[in-house]
């Protein structure tokens, strides 16, 4: 278990009113502050007016200030945005497609650490907008999100001077969604107001999250004349003994050739089949290396897309594993970032009680 922890916001008095302890600032009063330490803030909004409201005057005064900004939105907000602060703002602004970078969630920590690495040298403040979470994404993905979300508390130091605005359309995300993001964010924005989030769950929200198994696919048997077919199929790999690791290497090729068999016939190119069958393999190795010797695989494929899941007993104790890059003097590590950057989505959970399951989701 993590060791608890929160980031607190701090804010100075001038421009401030103070209610109960906590200020009310105007946006522009509250923009025009220096910030030397991470702030990770949920901004909420409902249309495209309010969406601009709070986060034209943001860019603006970061790109007045000198400040390096990243921008990470779905297409048509980003363009909303890019126009809105004009030509000679928006060429100092680092702009990324949220669709792409996002559609696995778990790639965007790692962009923003990127950002902060090459931008932010000597302690200068950066400032990034990021909304991973939209209306019509997949129960799934957005489960993903609010993982990620959580776990961006962890993802950045402290005394990182990034100023972190993440927008959530209160008008077309539902109320739990919502609730979320004030689990996962210290801060929240509505309008001109700003106040601490009083479910506010720092490290141990992030580390709950982590442990919490995922839930089991809703699958319905398929009657093919007149048979009724499961598309849920489940293999057990593992190592012999010690002495023996050739036996699980036997094991993981016959359930990776499986894995391109079920991506073929579902669907995927060949490249994307590849890839998926990579990624397994990565698991099933890890499980084999890292967790006994021993998993369990699942396959099974609904009407949006095919997923792997791979089952051990092994606990990972780092929710950021995969997140980000080990240090060079260690051997492993990598294998979960690769499992990251072969799939649409990956899904990761684990605990001391009920062990670990990497979950990998390509979209038809």
């Amino acid at each position: 278990m993590l060791a608890s922890h929160r980031h607190t916001a701090s804010f100075g008095r001038e421009g401030a009113a103070w209610v109960g302890g906590l200020p009310r600032l105007s946006a522009s009063a509250h923009a025009s502050q220096a910030h030397t330490s991470y702030r990770h803030e949920a901004y909420h909004y409902a249309g495209e007016n309010a969406f601009l409201r709070g986060t034209v005057p943001f860019v603006q005064d970061g790109v007045a200030a000198g400040q390096p900004l990243m921008v990470a939105l779905v297409p048509d907000r980003l363009e909303l945005l890019r126009k809105a602060v004009g030509e000679q703002c928006a060429e100092r602004v680092h702009w990324v497609d949220m669709a792409e970078l996002g559609g696995n969630p778990a790639r965007i920590i790692p962009a923003w650490r990127e950002f902060v690495a090459e931008s932010g040298a000597g302690g200068r403040p950066l400032r990034g907008v990021g909304e991973p979470v939209w209306a019509g994404r997949r129960p799934a993905e957005v489960n993903e999100c609010q993982l990620h979300e959580s776990l961006l508390n962890l993802a950045v130091e402290p005394d990182t001077a990034l100023w972190l605005r993440c927008p959530y359309d209160v008008s077309a995300l539902s109320a739990e969604v919502v609730e979320e993001a004030a689990r996962s964010h210290p801060v929240l924005v509505d309008g001109d107001r700003y106040r601490g989030s009083t479910l506010y769950g720092g490290a141990a929200h992030a580390a709950d999250m982590f442990e919490r198994p995922l839930p089991e696919p809703d699958l319905h048997p398929d009657i093919v004349d007149g048979a009724t077919v499961t598309r849920l199929e489940e293999w057990s790999f593992r190592r012999t003994t010690q002495a023996h690791p050739p036996e699980a290497a036997r094991d993981i090729a016959r359930l990776r050739r499986k894995v391109l068999r079920r991506a073929t016939d579902a669907g995927l190119s060949t490249e994307r089949a590849f890839e998926m069958g990579l990624a397994t393999t990565e698991a099933m190795t890890n499980s084999v290396r890292h967790a006994g010797g021993r998993g369990v695989l699942r396959i099974w494929q609904d009407a949006e897309g095919l997923t792997c899941e791979v089952r051990d007993g092994g606990h990972i104790d780092d929710p950021m594993a995969g997140r980000r890059m080990p240090p060079s003097s260690d051997t492993g590590g990598r294998g979960l970032m690769l499992v990251h950057l072969l799939s649409d989505l990956v899904q990761v959970r684990s605990s001391a009680d009920e062990g670990s399951t990497v979950r990998i989701t390509n979209w038809l």
